[in-house]
């Protein structure tokens, strides 16, 4: 079926794909995979004719093996895609383009540390911790591409950085990653749930402006992320 355009998987031996029908084929002698990671190329491959998408899925995610197609295609692509970019009007452009991302990223990043905030709402004496907790949130959630929830539009922006706070307390201030968890359907969200209770406990400290003990797992974490340079918070015991 080398006219058609596909969706295979991988398969063995190396280089043969499966079709969605369960039969398998090897491509084309005059076929050549074309590696993932270059999305501009690929675009340009699947447009000049028929290709095989190689793609496997592994629990709700899907990855990509690249795409089969004819070797001239391939060829032809690389070509107009090189020339392209060689083009200085084309590389003003992306530097622009470039610009623009960096800039909205700036943008979302205050805007997502700002929500964070606001769902600690630590008490004063404690916003020192709020400070760096909220920066160390942040660092890890709001990445382009990082997958975290903080990058999903499907939710308002409030819940996306409260999630993100649960979630980066339950790695770095419980067993979470080190945990043997039964294979039970249900029960790693029955843990994960019994995990962000416990974070809620504790953030509910700091808005008391409780004294916060050293054994506090939050300030333990909080305090081996501040940098040489940076004081620590005035908040002790």
């Amino acid at each position: 079926m080398p006219d058609q355009t596909r969706k295979v998987e991988p398969s063995f031996p190396y280089g043969s794909v499966r079709f969605e029908d369960g039969t398998k084929a090897t491509p084309p002698a005059d076929w050549e995979l074309l590696p993932p990671g270059d999305a501009g190329l690929t675009r340009r491959v699947k447009a000049l004719g028929p290709s095989w998408t190689v793609q496997e899925k592994k629990g709700r995610k899907s990855f990509s093996h690249g795409v089969w197609a004819p070797a001239k295609n391939i060829l032809q692509a690389r070509q107009e895609v090189e020339e392209k970019r060689a083009d200085p009007k084309y590389i003003r452009q992306m530097e622009q383009a470039k610009d623009r991302r960096e800039a909205k990223q700036e943008v979302y990043v205050e805007d997502f540390k700002t929500s964070i905030l606001e769902f600690l709402k630590f008490h004063p004496i404690h916003q020192g911790f709020a400070d760096q907790l909220a920066d160390a949130v942040a660092a890890h959630a709001t990445p382009v591409g990082s997958g975290t929830v903080a990058r999903t539009e499907r939710i308002p922006i409030e819940e996306r950085a409260s999630a993100a706070v649960i979630a980066w307390m339950r790695h770095q201030t419980t067993a979470y990653d080190s945990m043997k968890i039964e294979r039970v359907k249900g029960r790693r969200r029955e843990v994960r749930a019994e995990l962000a209770q416990k974070s809620r406990t504790i953030l509910q400290a700091y808005r008391k402006g409780e004294s916060i003990p050293a054994t506090c797992p939050l300030k333990k974490a909080l305090t081996t992320i501040v940098q040489p340079h940076d004081p620590l918070p005035i908040n002790d015991e």
